[in-house]
C-alpha cells in the first residue's frame, strides 16, 4: 500500500457501464486515482475513452498481481463478485464489490472471511448510503418529525424495452431479473429507516414474505415483498426489470410521512440538490433540501479510501459494513426462496468448483485424523454436521473447506432437513468425487418410528439420497426400550451382513444399561456388537434433556463406562449450546434452553475453570470446552456445527490445546 498521503490506486475488474459509472467517482474524488482497467478483451472499443488516463491490462489474474494497485473495483455480473473478491483478497488488494456483494448471503460471509484472513477492505458498493441525503432522512426519521413510523413503501423498477435473452437483466446464466439487481435498494433502505427508528444502525426483519413473476428466462421480472420488524414496522418493497414503477420512498409515520423519489440518485450522479419532502395533513408540508456537488460515485469512492487509509476493512456508517450487507443478502435469500428462485449458476451440475472458482483441493492436514475401531480409514478427530444449509451452492462452501482443511467425517440423518440435508451432502460428495476418502454417519429410526423394521427402509432412502451404496458409521437416532434390544441388533447386523453398512454401529441417545445388553447379545448371537455411541457430552454436564428422548453422557459414571469400555462417543453439543460463551452467565437468565439445560454450581464452577484456562492460553472458552472433549481418555469425536468459514476456522483453534489428565480432573472439579 502506498503512503497515508498518497491517493489510493484502483484498478477495475470489467469494464462495463457500471465501471465507467464509478470511473468518473474516482475521478472527482479526494482520495482515489483510476490506475487500470482489466478486461478479457483488450481490444475491445472504447475503452480508452471510457477510462481515461487507465492502463488497460489483459486479464483479471494480471490486474490482482500488479504492485501498483491498492484496491480493485468488482463490476462484473453477479455470479463472478464472490470468486474475485476472494482471490483479490488472496493477492492483498482492497476490494469494493458491486451490489449484491455475492448471490447469497453464505457467498457474502465468504468474501468477508477472505478479507479478514487477508486484513483488506471490503465494501458493498450501495452509492447512495454514503450521500450526505441519506444520512440527513435518517436525522429526520430520529427526530420524529413525523411521529412514530408504522410503514415503509418503496420501489425500484424499471421497463426494459422488450424480453431481451442476451441481455444480462435476462440472463438466468448471469443472475439476472430484479430481485438481485435493484431489490437491494428498497431492502437496504427499509432496514434502514427501520433501524433509525428503533435508534439502532439498522434492523434486521423478523419476517419476510416474497412472492414474484418468473419469466421466459426463469428470472424475476416482477416482484414483491413485505417485512416485518421486531419493533413493528412493516415494510412493503418491490422491484422490476420489465414494469415501470414510481420508485418513490415513502415513509409513513403517526403525524406524517416522509417522501423522497430515486433515492438511491440522490441529487444527481453528478451532483444536485436532493429532496426529502415532509407531508403533514392539516398540517402543511415541507420540503428539505439537500444541495450537493459531489459526484454520487465520488462518496463511496471517498469512504472506501478513508477506510483503506485508516487501515479499517469495511465502510463506517452509514456505508454498509458487514453485518449490515450479510443482513441485506439474508433478506433477498428469503425473498428467492419463497418464490423458489435458483439460479442455474448455483444448482449442483454447474458448481464444480469452490468458492474461489478453484477445483477442491486434496484433503488437508489442519485437522489431525485419528483411527477409530472397525472403521476402515482413518477419520477427521473432528465430524461436520450441516443441517441448517438447503441449497448446493451454500452447503459446498463450507464442506469444500472442511475437506480442504483435513476434515473428511460428515454427520447426517434421515429427519434433518427432511432429507435434504442427506441429498446436499450426496450431492457434494458424487460432484467433488471424494466418496472413498470420506466418512459419512448415517442415523435413522427416530422417534416415533423408533422400531427394527423402519432401520432398512429408512437406510434404503438415505443411501439414495447420499447417492452411495454403504455409509460407514450408523446410528439408531433414538431408542425404544419396548422393544427387545436384540432386534435392534439383528436389524442392524443385517445391514451389516448386506454391505450397507461397513464399520460400527450403535445408539444415539441410548443408556449404558441397553448398550451392555445390546453388546451381550450380539455376543452370545454371534452378532456385529455395537461399536459406537452418538450421545451428548461436553464439559458442562446437560442437567435435563434439550428434547425428549436425549442421553447425556457427561457425568462421572459416563466417563468411567466409556472409559472402561474404550467406546467411541460422537459428541453432540459438544460445546454445551453456547453456555461457554458471552449468551451465558450466573446473572444472564433470559435464555430458557441455557437456564433449563446447563445452569448448575457445578457447570459454573466447569465454566469459571474454562474462562481462566482460556486466559491463560490466549484462547476462549468454547476453545477450551471443545479441546476437553476431543482429550478424553476414550475415543471421543466432536461434532461440530459452524454455519460460516469464520466460525469453522474459530472451532479450529481448539486443535491447538493439548490437555493433560491433570488439566481435564481441574476442569471438571476434581480434588
Amino acid at each position: 500500500m502506498n503512503s497515508a498521503s498518497s491517493p489510493v490506486r484502483w484498478g477495475i475488474l470489467g469494464p462495463g457501464n457500471i465501471a465507467k459509472a464509478f470511473a468518473g467517482g474516482v475521478a472527482h474524488s479526494r482520495t482515489g486515482r483510476l490506475a487500470a482497467i482489466a478486461t478479457r478483451n483488450p481490444g475491445r472499443p472504447g475503452l480508452a475513452e471510457a477510462f481515461p488516463g487507465a492502463r488497460v491490462v489483459e486479464g483479471y489474474e494480471a490486474l490482482l498481481r500488479d504492485p501498483d494497485i491498492d484496491a480493485v473495483y468488482i463490476a462484473m455480473p453477479h455470479p463472478s463478485h464472490a470468486q474475485w473478491a476472494i482471490r483479490a483478497a488472496e493477492a492483498g488488494k482492497h476490494v469494493l464489490c458491486e451490489k449484491p456483494m455475492g448471490l447469497t448471503a453464505f457467498e457474502a460471509e465468504a468474501m468477508i472471511h477472505a478479507a479478514r484472513k487477508a486484513g483488506t477492505f471490503l465494501g458493498e458498493a450501495f452509492m447512495y448510503r454514503l450521500h450526505p441525503q441519506t444520512l440527513k432522512l435518517v436525522e429526520l426519521v430520529r427526530s420524529g418529525v413525523i411521529g412514530e413510523v408504522r410503514m415503509i413503501k418503496s420501489s425500484f423498477g424499471f421497463a426494459m424495452p422488450g424480453f431481451m435473452p442476451e441481455h444480462r437483466l435476462y440472463s438466468n446464466e448471469l443472475a439476472g431479473g430484479g430481485i438481485l439487481d435493484v431489490g437491494g435498494y428498497p431492502v437496504s433502505m427499509a432496514r434502514l429507516i427501520a433501524g433509525a427508528a428503533a435508534g439502532q444502525l439498522f434492523l434486521e426483519p423478523d419476517k419476510v414474505r416474497g412472492t414474484a413473476h418468473l419469466g421466459k428466462s426463469g428470472v424475476d421480472e416482477w416482484a414483491s415483498a413485505l417485512l416485518r420488524f421486531p419493533n413493528g414496522i412493516v415494510a412493503e418493497v418491490s422491484c422490476s426489470i420489465s414494469l415501470n414503477q414510481d420508485n418513490v420512498l415513502r415513509i409513513f409515520g403517526t403525524t406524517g410521512r416522509i417522501e423522497v423519489a430515486d433515492f438511491w440518485y440522490a441529487g444527481g450522479k453528478e451532483g444536485g440538490t436532493g429532496k426529502i419532502s415532509i407531508i403533514r395533513p392539516g398540517n402543511g408540508s415541507e420540503i428539505v433540501e439537500v444541495a450537493e456537488s459531489g459526484w454520487l460515485y465520488a462518496f463511496e469512492v471517498d469512504a472506501a479510501g478513508d477506510a483503506i487509509l485508516a487501515g479499517k476493512q469495511e465502510f463506517a456508517w452509514p456505508g454498509m459494513g458487514w453485518a449490515d450487507s450479510i443482513g441485506n443478502l439474508t433478506v433477498l435469500d428469503k425473498w428467492r426462496a419463497a418464490v423458489r428462485l435458483e439460479y442455474d449458476v448455483e444448482k449442483t451440475e454447474r458448481r464444480v468448483n469452490t468458492i474461489s472458482g478453484r477445483k477442491l483441493g486434496p484433503n488437508g492436514t489442519a485437522i489431525p485424523k485419528r483411527r477409530i475401531p472397525g472403521l476402515a480409514r482413518p477419520a477427521s478427530v473432528l465430524a461436520l454436521g450441516f443441517e441448517d444449509f438447503r441449497t448446493f451452492s451454500s452447503g459446498s462452501i463450507l464442506l469444500d473447506a472442511f475437506y480442504e482443511a483435513g476434515g473428511n467425517l460428515f454427520d447426517t440423518a434421515f429427519v434433518y432437513g427432511a432429507g435434504k440435508t442427506e441429498a446436499l451432502l450426496g450431492d457434494w460428495l458424487k460432484n467433488r468425487g471424494v466418496r472413498e476418502t470420506s466418512v459419512v454417519i448415517g442415523k435413522g429410526a427416530h422417534t416415533p418410528l423408533c422400531y427394527p423394521d423402519v432401520i432398512g427402509k429408512q437406510l434404503t432412502q438415505s443411501l439414495d439420497r447420499l447417492k452411495t451404496d454403504y455409509v460407514d458409521i450408523y446410528f439408531m437416532h433414538r431408542d425404544n426400550p419396548d422393544v427387545p434390544v436384540g432386534e435392534f441388533v439383528d436389524a442392524m447386523d443385517a445391514e451389516v451382513k448386506a454391505g450397507r453398512i461397513r464399520g460400527p454401529f450403535g445408539g444415539s441417545n441410548w443408556t449404558r444399561e441397553r448398550m451392555d445388553e445390546a453388546i451381550a447379545y450380539a455376543d452370545r448371537n454371534g452378532k456385529q456388537r455395537p461399536g459406537a455411541l452418538s450421545n451428548n457430552f461436553s464439559l458442562a454436564e446437560m442437567l435435563e434433556p434439550i428434547w425428549p428422548g436425549c442421553v447425556t453422557s457427561s457425568s462421572d459414571e459416563w466417563k468411567a463406562w466409556l472409559t472402561a469400555r474404550q467406546m467411541p462417543n460422537f459428541a453432540w453439543s459438544s460445546q454445551g449450546r453456547g453456555f461457554f460463551t458471552d449468551r451465558a452467565g450466573r446473572d444472564k437468565r433470559k435464555n430458557e434452553e441455557l437456564v433449563r439445560v446447563w445452569y448448575s454450581d457445578r457447570n459454573f464452577g466447569r465454566r469459571d475453570r474454562a474462562v481462566e484456562l482460556a486466559a491463560r492460553l490466549g484462547k476462549s472458552p468454547i476453545h477450551v470446552a471443545l479441546a476437553y472433549v476431543l482429550a478424553q481418555p476414550f475415543p471421543s469425536i466432536p461434532l461440530i456445527g459452524p454455519r460460516t468459514l469464520g466460525e469453522l476456522d474459530d472451532s479450529l483453534r481448539a486443535l491447538d490445546i493439548s490437555l493433560s489428565p491433570d488439566d481435564l480432573k481441574w476442569l471438571d472439579g476434581v480434588k
